[in-house]
This record gives structure tokens, C-alpha cells and sequence, in this order.
């Protein structure tokens, strides 16, 4: 029992983290926004690359921000039937879930990874004039976003089929 709740943590620490990156990505597209509306609005100077570089974080805020909204405990679930059942089928309604949650983050993880090969191997930039190059980077952020989802919903499956104290018990 030790074992499995040490990696539920450990895989919790890397969500957590992930989700740390996220929330500071959020406030670099911020100020980037802010000082893109700045420099337009006052001094009518822009760039492209800037307002790649801004859909460009939306990524990495997205993707390592749904494994951290599982983390949370913010997922969508229907509460009006949930909330009434008896908690073993709440606790194998969270494990199935979690099991079928990692079997499609693990699969869609696969089905994009010759996509970053190919743009990768390409070393695919913007078509844009002055745009971002490596846009091979951007793309790699889907693997990487689905296989932290796959952890934390083994985390998350794991933990309540374990039945183990809940964060910050």
C-alpha cells in the first residue's frame, strides 16, 4: 500500500508541476498581450512573431492545464446522479473512468507523434514573414500534454481504488 501511494504522489508532483508551468505561462501571455496592445495602440508598431509566440503559449497553458484540472478534482462529472450513489460505485465509476481516461491520452499521445516526426524532421517553421521558427516545439506539446493526462488518471484511478487519504488530508 506504501508503494502505490508513493506513486500516486510521485506522479501527482509531475502534474502539480506541469500545472505550476501552466499557471506561469498564463501570466507570460498576459503581459505579452498587454504590451502587444501597448506597443500597437500607442507607438503602431507590431510584430508577428509576438502574436505567434501569444497563440503559441495557448498550447502548453491548455495541455498541461487538463491534467492539472484532473488533479484538482475539477473534471466533469453529472453530480446530480453521482453525489447520490453509495461510494463503492462512486469508487469504480472514478477507477474506470480513470483507466479509460489513461488508455486515450496514452492513444492519442501515439496517434500524434508521427506529426511531430514529420514536422520535426522538416524543422517546420511559420510561413509567415518574421513568424516562429520550430513550430515542431509547439507541436510537441500534444504527446507530452496527453502522457500527463494518462499519469494523473492512473494517479487518479489508483488513488481511489486504493482508497487512498485524499490531497491535503
Amino acid at each position: 500500500m506504501r508503494a502505490v501511494e508513493r506513486l500516486v504522489l510521485g506522479l501527482e508532483a509531475v502534474v502539480w508541476f506541469f500545472g505550476w508551468v501552466a499557471a506561469w505561462t498564463c501570466m507570460v501571455l498576459v503581459l505579452l498581450v498587454t504590451g502587444d496592445v501597448v506597443m500597437r495602440s500607442l507607438f503602431r508598431m507590431g510584430a508577428i512573431w509576438l502574436q505567434e509566440l501569444q497563440w503559441h503559449l495557448i498550447s502548453p497553458i491548455a495541455l498541461f492545464g487538463m491534467s492539472y484540472a484532473l488533479y484538482c478534482g475539477e473534471q466533469v462529472r453529472v453530480d446530480v446522479f453521482y453525489e447520490r450513489f453509495p461510494d463503492g460505485l462512486r469508487r469504480a465509476i472514478e477507477v474506470t473512468g480513470g483507466l479509460l481516461l489513461m488508455g486515450i491520452g496514452l492513444y492519442i499521445a501515439w496517434l500524434s507523434l508521427p506529426w511531430l516526426i514529420q514536422s520535426w524532421g522538416r524543422n517546420e517553421g511559420s510561413p509567415n514573414p518574421g513568424g516562429l521558427p520550430w513550430r515542431w516545439a509547439l507541436k510537441a506539446f500534444i504527446p507530452l500534454g496527453f502522457v500527463l493526462l494518462a499519469l494523473q488518471s492512473l494517479a487518479h484511478a489508483l488513488r481511489h481504488g486504493f482508497a487512498l487519504t485524499p490531497r491535503g488530508e
